[in-house]
Order: structure tokens, then C-alpha cells, then sequence
């Protein structure tokens, strides 16, 4: 039997492996050859070699400042996305009437698109800051909880269903047993629970990790990189360099290609750091 499904394997992966070819594969490996030239369109480029890579962290780019507010707002959003989702989670695993009613209530904004999001977030902020004669975007402290709020907002829905999935999963008798051995609520969780869900963690840390870094639309639409880019994200700055820039095409193929290796190396680490305590747990 299983001989006879291997014969039909390359008919049902072949679709999939083209669609991979030609949307991600072949994109993905011009766009480094690109990076080491100069062009406007891809029949034009000429080979410059690393002069892009050298110009990419010259000061005048900010796309050094840019990864840098960009790692501070993914820190500060893995920490407050995951504490939120994994609170409400918990709560709306108890035996309280109307959890189904919350957990669709909590997730609806992760259906809601990010420029819509920022765009609605930007007016609710101005509104408040409208009272102290500001706005979000006069210093980049307030752009700054902006986008903490909005990723909170859109994202704590989404991971509180992985978070409850991953609780429903957790042997009762587990807990009973820790209870009965005299375990306070707060041992039961760390030593009982969170090690059983490490799996639902990991998972759930990943998403926020490369969700926060690929982060676009939002910050466009509620600061758009204001006050002089000082809340302009690593996505942000890429894609204006490739579109806002003449003649600096190149330099933000460049910025993508090393966006891309460290994110990689990031979200291997962070990976490997959530997958052993899984191995301990």
C-alpha cells in the first residue's frame, strides 16, 4: 500500500512545489542577485558587487536606527502579546458562561486589516493626545506605545486560540494530583501547566516574533515613520528606499536580503531556546 501511495507522491506535491517555485523560490533568488547590482527594472541591472551592502548602514539609510526601534517594538510586543493571551486564555478555560461569546469578541480584530487598523488607532490616539495639544506623531514616545497598543489589539486574539487549544490539552489528572499534593494555583501553573504547553508557547512566541518584525501596513498607516523616522520600521524603510529613492533600488534590495538573514537567525535561535525547554519539560 504505501509503495503504491509513493508512486503518486511527485502528482500531489508537484502543484504545491511549482506555486513554491514560481511565488517564493525564483523571486527569492533574483532578488539576491539584485541586491548586488544597480536597476529599475530587472532587465536593466548591472553588477556593482557589495556597494550596496556598504551603503546600507551608511547613517543617511536609518536603517540601522529603524532595526533598532524594530527589535525594542518586537521585545516589548512578545512579552505584552503573550502575558495577554495566555491571561485571557486561562480565563476563558474556566467554567464561566458566555466563553464562546469572548473568544470570538477577542479575536474579530485579527480579521480587520492592518491599515485600517492603524488609520483607526491613529484617530482614537489623536483624539486623547488632542486634549494636551499633540499628537501621536510630535514625539516618537508616543508612536512608539501606539504601535504596542495596535499589535496588542490585533495580534492577543489570534494567540489566545492557540493558548486555549493548548490548555483544553492539558492531562486534568496532572493538576489534580499537583493539587492534592498540596500545590498552590501558581505552583500548578509553573510547574504543571506551562511546562506541558511549552510546545503552544513556542508556537505562539514565533508567530508574535515574525509577525512584529514583517510589520508594515500598521506602521505606515498610524505614524508612517514620524517624527524624522524615528518610528519608521525595518519594512517601512525598506520599501521606501525601494520606492521613494531614485536610483537606490539596489541599496533597499540589499536592506531586504540582510532584513531577511537576521530575522532568520533571530527566529532560529529564539526556536531552539523555546524547543529545549520542551525537551526539559
Amino acid at each position: 500500500m504505501q509503495r503504491t501511495l509513493k508512486k503518486y507522491v511527485p502528482i500531489f506535491v508537484a502543484p504545491t512545489g511549482i506555486a513554491f517555485t514560481i511565488a517564493f523560490l525564483l523571486p527569492f533568488l533574483i532578488g539576491i542577485y539584485l541586491s548586488f547590482s544597480t536597476f529599475t527594472t530587472i532587465t536593466d541591472a548591472e553588477w556593482v558587487g557589495l556597494e550596496n551592502y556598504q551603503r546600507v548602514f551608511e547613517e543617511n539609510q536609518g536603517f540601522t536606527s529603524s532595526f533598532q526601534f524594530t527589535i525594542l517594538i518586537v521585545i516589548v510586543a512578545i512579552i505584552s502579546v503573550n502575558v495577554f493571551a495566555f491571561t485571557i486564555a486561562r480565563l476563558l478555560t474556566q467554567k464561566l458562561k458566555g466563553t464562546n461569546f469572548f473568544r470570538s469578541v477577542f479575536f474579530m480584530p485579527n480579521l480587520i486589516g492592518g491599515i485600517v487598523l492603524g488609520y483607526t488607532w491613529q484617530s482614537m490616539i489623536n483624539a486623547v493626545l488632542a486634549n494636551y495639544g499633540t499628537t501621536i506623531i510630535s514625539r516618537w514616545e508616543y508612536g512608539f506605545v501606539g504601535l504596542i497598543l495596535l499589535i496588542n489589539w490585533q495580534q492577543v486574539g489570534y494567540m489566545m486560540i492557540i493558548y486555549i487549544a493548548g490548555l483544553q490539552a492539558v492531562p486534568p489528572e496532572l493538576t489534580e494530583a499537583a493539587e492534592i499534593d498540596g500545590a498552590t494555583r501558581w505552583q500548578s501553573l509553573r510547574h504543571v501547566t506551562i511546562p506541558v504547553i511549552m510546545p503552544t508557547i513556542t508556537i505562539c512566541v514565533f508567530l508574535t516574533l515574525s509577525n512584529s518584525f514583517k510589520m508594515f501596513d500598521q506602521n505606515l498607516a498610524l505614524t508612517n515613520g514620524a517624527p524624522q523616522g524615528k518610528t519608521e520600521m525595518v519594512a517601512l524603510n525598506i520599501v521606501n528606499t525601494m520606492f521613494a529613492r531614485m536610483g537606490q533600488e539596489g541599496v533597499g534590495q540589499a536592506k531586504a536580503v540582510v532584513f531577511v538573514i537576521i530575522v532568520v537567525v533571530i527566529a532560529f535561535l529564539q526556536l531552539r531556546a523555546t524547543r529545549s525547554r520542551e525537551v526539559e519539560a
